[in-house]
């Protein structure tokens, strides 16, 4: 109970990504978040993943973790009843179905702010809930397109790529669960009620795009792929090691490039009119770098690892899965942690983050089984008895 959102409550509707997502972020940090699925198949991320273990969804064990489970089906007069219900023993209401959706199931935001004038109700969807396209189906995939990441992700040579994360979803997801706790903040300070929340993956997107709309509109330049670097910051870079691996590299500050030159045994780069000033040195990307790989080719990845961060140059390994489970950094930090999941046994997934000095998080538990806690909610929240819940299990509203 000393997390620091304990006594919270949420409750989730939706499914895939973006919505629970924000969910994820609110239970990690000890909120009460109860999942709304729908009975018999429940969320799609049950499904999901590269891989499985026992049939079983690796991914949802991560999206649903410190959450309770229950089964509603919200298109039936009776489960829109108990939603009804569950909206005010709650603080945050987070979905991410078409706009729309709520409001055709009785459950539009006027009608749950009658309900529960304190609610705050996180509305995650493609496009947002105004505007000529807020009624398209909206998935993170085309978001990304339109908040402007795809175009600049990639290589100049080839079509636009795609980051290997659903990234759009978690940017709305997060951004979700910041708007909700500054909604709270409002409320709580006695300076108003509850209130929406209007998120869309698009423009969760476009918040991270740095200056790329001045740029064009003051300018008229267009940012485009650029592949491993960027554009004026060098160096900055991938760079080859004499072990087959790749070196990342930043040592783009006029101080760090000197530290450099000086452990490559090229002091004389610092003071090259090419290579001595920042905008020098942008000009001069391609040079520069073939000096730089020439040498880095020359030499172990470990070595060059070691012997960069020794003299104060930002530089790394290009980490998989494989590097993370075994870096004593990683550990030390508890930036993985093994949870022994149903069905699955132990694994190993992200720990909470951030951290807190005085209210600790952790994973409470990891995505429950479809329905896992529908008498906790539905009988000892809500009131109702066994007879009550049987009844509705067998007419498929629960």
């Amino acid at each position: 109970m000393n997390n620091p959102l304990a006594s919270l409550r949420v409750l989730e509707m939706g499914g895939f990504l973006a919505g629970p997502f924000c969910g994820q972020l609110l239970g990690d940090l000890g909120a009460d978040v109860i999942k709304i699925e729908p009975p018999g198949r429940g969320d799609p991320m049950r499904q999901w993943g590269h891989r499985k273990v026992a049939g079983r969804s690796l991914w949802w064990p991560i999206i649903a973790r410190n959450k309770k489970s229950i089964t509603l089906d919200l298109r039936k007069p009776e489960g829109q009843e108990l939603a009804r219900r569950l909206v005010g023993k709650v603080d945050i209401l987070v979905e991410n179905f078409r706009p729309g959706t709520l409001e055709k199931w009785g459950l539009g935001p006027e009608t749950l702010l009658e309900l529960n004038p304190k609610l705050i109700i996180v509305r995650v969807s493609g496009y947002g809930q105004t505007g000529p396209y807020s009624n398209r189906a909206g998935f993170g995939s085309v978001a990304e397109a339109m908040g402007g990441l795809r175009h600049i992700t990639g290589y100049p040579d080839r079509p636009p790529s795609r980051i290997g994360i659903s990234i759009g979803d978690a940017l709305a997801g997060t951004l979700g669960a910041l708007g909700a706790l500054a909604a709270l903040w409002h409320r709580d300070q006695g300076r108003g009620g509850g209130q929406i929340v209007d998120v869309s993956i698009y423009e969760a997107v476009l918040t991270y795009m740095e200056s790329l709309i001045p740029e064009y509109a003051l300018t008229g330049y267009i940012r485009e792929r650029t592949g491993s670097v960027l554009p004026g910051v060098a160096p900055s870079n991938i760079y080859p090691t004499a072990d087959g691996q790749w070196l990342v590299m930043g040592a783009n500050a006029d101080s760090v490039f000197l530290r450099l030159c000086q452990l490559m045994g090229r002091p004389e780069l610092a003071e090259d009119p090419r290579f001595a000033t920042h905008e020098a040195r942008g000009q001069n990307m391609e040079l520069l770098d073939g000096i730089i790989a020439e040498w880095t080719a020359t030499l172990p990845i470990n070595w060059l690892v070691e012997a960069l961060n020794e003299a104060g140059v930002p530089a790394g390994k290009i980490y998989t899965a494989r590097e993370m489970l075994t870096d004593p950094h990683f550990a030390a930090r508890e930036a993985i942690v093994w949870v022994e999941a149903p069905g699955i046994g132990k694994m190993p997934m992200q720990g909470v983050f951030p951290k807190f000095s005085a209210t600790p998080t952790q994973v409470r538990w990891p995505g429950p089984e479809l329905g896992e806690h529908n008498r906790e909610v539905f009988c000892e929240l809500l009131g109702l008895s066994e007879i009550e819940l049987a009844e509705l299990t067998r007419k498929g509203v629960v």
